[in-house]
């Protein structure tokens, strides 16, 4: 039996906790907490991925998904003295306009609204709508006063853009940027937020690892659950798995939209990624389960990204791999969900932990 409600709360949490890729402390810490309140001893890698087993014995199987989430990174200063921003992890200047941020600096948190250079239609008039959408074009506007007594000298400061010289409000070079989710839970099921991917992900095996600790089950083949740090800049599941581990199904949001079958009711079985198919005995044994427990699923392949599974694979790890998706549309903009695909993932993935190895082929 899945808490769905467990599962939404879950998710609302950690979307509303910042974790951009290089400051995933946050989110790990609270996660960790709510392994060890279920009965799970957590692990971390020097790096800080966190990981469970769930069983008996060294685990034999892994599965994974990631804490971290799209971010920015302070990287200089306009001639205004608003920060200058780059991306970290891929996504498009266009959906950051708008975006209210908290920057960390070395003092503290400050808060801000992330716009293009001309922001004002009163003031720049169509030259607004003219100006190319890219991360050269856009500034933090912070909502603190320029002067630390919050008062404007009466010289030149009211009449125009002033060259700074020292980093404003206490904001340098390399500071950490995370952009808010407002998340929205509607009561028709769909789940509209920034960061679903893949704190979605993360809910689903939260929500099946509660599954085993409400219902006492022990799996008979020991799983490693991991959660990654940095699968938004291509090197999340690179490291951390157990020496005897030979499965690795990550779980990560799956694409709507034009020649995909994803489906906002159902799982994601995943076939391929940009860097080429996964293991096909992992993927049918990842079928047969679905069919066999009346899981709702859907086959689909991906041209344009990759998951953690890729990243063991290029660092050399002799697994077979796999990947299980909740449905997600505009991804790495304003995504969107629905809970009956999160229900069905963790179904997947509460039999996919039940289940017995894959043979190998030798």
């Amino acid at each position: 039996m899945i808490d769905t409600g467990y599962l939404q709360r879950c998710l609302e949490d950690l979307v509303n906790t910042p974790s951009p890729v290089g400051m995933t402390e946050r989110a790990a810490v609270k996660v960790a907490a709510w392994l060890e309140t279920m009965g799970y001893q957590v692990s971390y890698t020097r790096r800080g991925v966190l990981s469970v087993t769930i069983g008996n014995g060294e685990p034999r199987r892994a599965l994974a998904a990631h804490i971290d989430t799209l971010g920015a990174m302070v990287t200089g200063f306009h001639p205004n003295g608003r920060p200058k921003l780059r991306n970290t992890g891929t996504w498009a200047a266009r959906f950051a306009e708008g975006a209210r941020c908290t920057i960390f600096t070395d003092a503290g948190e400050l808060r801000g609204t992330i716009l293009p250079l001309k922001a004002s239609g009163h003031l720049f008039n169509t030259e607004v709508d003219t100006q190319p959408a890219d991360w050269d074009n856009l500034e933090v506007r912070i909502d603190e006063f320029p002067e630390a007594d919050g008062i404007f000298p009466q010289s030149s400061a009211m009449s125009g853009h002033r060259e700074h010289k020292s980093t404003p409000f206490g904001v340098n070079v390399g500071d950490v940027v995370a952009i808010d989710a407002q998340p929205e839970f509607l009561e028709n099921g769909f789940i509209v937020s920034r960061h679903l991917d893949d704190k979605a992900g993360v809910a689903c095996l939260l929500a099946a690892l509660k599954h085993f600790s409400d219902d006492g089950i022990s799996p008979s083949v020991p799983a490693q659950v991991m959660f990654t740090i940095s699968e938004e800049v291509g090197i999340g599941g690179t490291h951390g798995f157990g020496e005897q581990v030979q499965e690795l199904v990550a779980v990560d949001n799956g694409v709507t939209g034009p020649g995909q079958t994803t489906h906002d009711a159902a799982a994601t079985i995943a076939f391929r990624d940009r860097t080429g198919p996964f293991d096909l005995p992992i993927t049918r044994h990842l079928l047969a389960l679905a069919q066999a427990n009346d899981i709702a699923h859907v086959r689909d392949t991906f041209r344009s990204y990759r998951s953690d599974s890729a990243a063991a694979i290029d660092a050399g790890w002799d697994l077979r791999v796999g990947l299980i998706c909740f449905s997600l549309d505009a991804s790495h903009g304003w995504e969107r969900t629905h809970i009956k695909s999160l229900e069905e993932l963790t179904k997947l993935i509460i039999a996919y932990i039940g289940s017995e190895l894959v043979p190998l082929p030798v």
